[in-house]
C-alpha cells in the first residue's frame, strides 16, 4: 500500500509567481516530459495559467470557494468540488473573486490517456476501495486506510491532502467522514 504524504511534497513556485504546485504523482513519457501528472496547486493571485499543448486538464477547487477561469475567451466559474475539464493548450487565465484557492490538477496527454476526478463523501460504515489506475486524495475530514482483505492489518490514519495509490491486488480501502477526491487515469485503447 502506497501513501503519499502531502507534508512531504515539495512546493515548486510557478514561473509567473502566482502560486505553487506540489506534484503528487506522474508518469514519465518515453519521449521526455510526462504523459500524466496529478498535483495540488495554491493559487494566490490572478494571472495566466501555464500552457500544456497536447494535454487535457481536469481542475477541481478543493479549498476556497471559487476560481473564475477564462479559457480561450469563454468565462467559466469553477466552484469548490466541481471538476472542470478543458484543453491544456488553450489560452487560460484565472481570477480569484472570493480569495485564494487550492486546486487539484489532473493533466493527461490527450492522445494517450484520459483523466477523471470524482468527489465522494466518505462513510464510517462502508469503505471505499481504490483500484489500480486510481489515486485517492483526502480533501476534508478524518479517514483511515487499510489494505483490502487484510483483517489483521492496522489501519493507517490519513492527513488532509494525503493520497493513496490504488492497486487491484489487496486494494486499499478508505473509511471515515469527510470528502475524498478519486482520480482515475485511463489509457486510451489507441495508445496501448
Amino acid at each position: 500500500m502506497q501513501i503519499i504524504r502531502f507534508a512531504g511534497l515539495k512546493a515548486e513556485p510557478w514561473r509567473n509567481g502566482g502560486g505553487v504546485t506540489r506534484e503528487i504523482a506522474r508518469l514519465d513519457s518515453a519521449e521526455g516530459g510526462w504523459d500524466w501528472r496529478v498535483s495540488i496547486a495554491d493559487v494566490t493571485k490572478a494571472g495566466d495559467f501555464s500552457g500544456f499543448p497536447g494535454m487535457e486538464r481536469v481542475l477541481t477547487v478543493i479549498d476556497g470557494e471559487l476560481l473564475l477561469l477564462t479559457v480561450d475567451g469563454a468565462e467559466q466559474p469553477v466552484e469548490k468540488y466541481r471538476p472542470f475539464r478543458f484543453d491544456g493548450g488553450a489560452a487560460t487565465t484565472g481570477s480569484l473573486p472570493t480569495g485564494d484557492i487550492r486546486d487539484l490538477n489532473v493533466i493527461t496527454r490527450s492522445a494517450a490517456y484520459k483523466g477523471y476526478t470524482s468527489i465522494i463523501e466518505l462513510s464510517k460504515k462502508r469503505s471505499h476501495p481504490v483500484f489500480d489506475g486510481q489515486l485517492a486524495v483526502l480533501l476534508q475530514g478524518q479517514a483511515v486506510v487499510s489494505e483490502g482483505g487484510q483483517a489483521d492489518g492496522e489501519p493507517v490514519e490519513l492527513g488532509r491532502y494525503d493520497a493513496v495509490a490504488g492497486s487491484d491486488a489487496n486494494s486499499p480501502a478508505i473509511l471515515g467522514r469527510g470528502f475524498l477526491a478519486v482520480v482515475s487515469i485511463d489509457p486510451l485503447e489507441s495508445a496501448s
